[in-house]
């Protein structure tokens, strides 16, 4: 019985306490309800106040701002420099369509050299031609119907059909290639045609906004509408060494626009619809854009057009000199400062380095300005330089402790019994 009281207690003061909270609480939610519409009410009063001030101040009649015309045509319309740029240039941007007739290796013939010696070349060629097609971008730089590509898009070109923007097909000729720089110049039979004009590219800044126009992956074919992809200016003046096809690129504009498989031979704009560079590179690890491509500048574009047109360049140049590493204490016998430079070992009779009185045992400093510490350096220049007939060459060597500065203009590779 005493148990039954205690626990009859316990659960009274239970009772209690929570009868206790639940009435703290309700004045509570009634003092902040209280406190809310008295800020509810004085918030009124100071909206009504201001507005009554403002049109005290301001009076009848409130001044007008004009608003920039620049503002204006961003508010009234979805226009913009770039959008421009792409509609003053895109219907002179064309697709490119190629039939091609490669060399590859004859599958019927073992790679072994082994077995090749039994395998008579008449019959069992090593190498059988292919016939394909391949696909690029183009774009018409004169109303008559020039236009320029890259080199690699018309390579071993049986046909090429150029397609315009309003669906138009044109047999294109090849006017001329340029496969150290990797251009070519097409001609289509038309005129009064919309073209692209010309950028300085030496002018272009590293930041400005640009847009790479092309045909990627043959999208062009679906409806003769270009693609075009917004970037920046990366980089300028990027260099490479020739690749594996002979190809030279050197003063690249590096940009972050998407260049895919398809762009190479389109125009590169800046925001005035004129281009300052032709898609021509990417680095890609599976085909597609990393966002890392490179354009060939409009000022050599330019100039190459020209040469192309008067029947190309000749680079089959004449140089008549050999040179190699100083080996050993060479440097200190010839009197050198220091352990650099390429020293000439052999002069061809006749040739431009004999004309400019190059020596054997001349040492080779510097090149055009190039530095040369080893003979390396000497053909990594000439290698890597656009050298052609007729360009001339400032060496300055090293004779017995004296310094000589030499010049030499390239000719012609000689036939057999010239200059003598």
């Amino acid at each position: 019985m005493n148990r039954f009281w205690q626990f009859f207690v316990v659960g009274l003061l239970a009772g209690a306490v929570v009868l206790w909270f639940a009435q703290r609480d309700r004045v509570r939610q009634s003092q902040f309800e209280a406190l809310r519409l008295q800020f509810d009410s004085l918030q009124a009063a100071i909206t009504s106040l201001e507005i009554k001030s403002t049109a005290a101040f301001l009076g009848s009649d409130p001044p007008t701002f004009a608003i920039p015309v620049a503002q204006q045509e961003i508010n009234q319309s979805r226009e913009t420099a770039l959008t421009r740029a792409i509609s003053r240039a895109s219907d002179a941007v064309v697709g490119i369509s190629v039939e091609q007739v490669t060399e590859v290796e004859n599958p019927f013939v073992p790679r072994d050299p082994f077995f090749r010696m039994f395998l008579d070349e008449r019959y069992w060629p090593r190498t059988v031609k292919k016939q394909g097609s391949g696909l690029g971008s183009g774009f018409i730089v004169t109303h008559d119907g020039y236009i320029v590509t890259n080199e690699h898009v018309v390579k071993n070109a049986t046909a090429v059909t150029v397609t315009t923007t309003i669906g138009k097909k044109y047999n294109a000729r090849i006017v001329g290639t340029d496969e150290l720089l990797d251009m070519a110049l097409l001609k289509i039979d038309d005129k009064s045609l919309p073209f692209v004009e010309w950028a300085n590219s030496d002018e272009a800044i590293v930041g400005e906004w640009v847009v790479a126009i092309g045909n990627p992956y043959g999208l062009f074919d679906i409806n003769d509408q270009p693609s075009a992809s917004v970037g920046v200016i990366s980089a300028l003046n990027r260099d490479f060494e020739r690749d594996s096809d002979g190809r030279l690129y050197s003063d690249m504009i590096q940009t972050d626009a998407a260049i895919n498989r398809g762009n190479s031979g389109g125009p590169l704009i800046n925001a005035e619809g004129r281009a300052v560079g032709m898609n021509s590179l990417i680095f890609t690890e599976n085909g597609g854009s990393l966002g890392i491509g490179f354009a060939i500048p409009s000022n050599r574009i330019v100039n190459a057009i020209e040469d192309l047109v008067r029947g190309g360049v000749d680079r089959n140049y004449w140089l008549g000199i050999r040179a190699n590493d100083l080996r050993g204490n060479m440097w200190k016998m010839l009197g050198l400062a220091e352990n650099r430079g390429a020293i000439i070992t052999g002069v061809d009779a006749g040739s431009p380095a004999d004309r400019a009185g190059l020596k054997p045992e001349d040492v080779i400093l510097k090149i055009n300005d190039r530095t040369v510490d080893r003979s390396q350096d000497a053909k990594d220049y000439v290698n890597n330089t656009d050298l052609r007939v007729g360009d001339k060459l400032t060496i300055i060597v090293t004779r017995r402790g004296k310094l000589l500065t030499k010049e030499l203009e390239l000719i012609p590779i000689p036939r057999a019994g010239s200059y003598r």
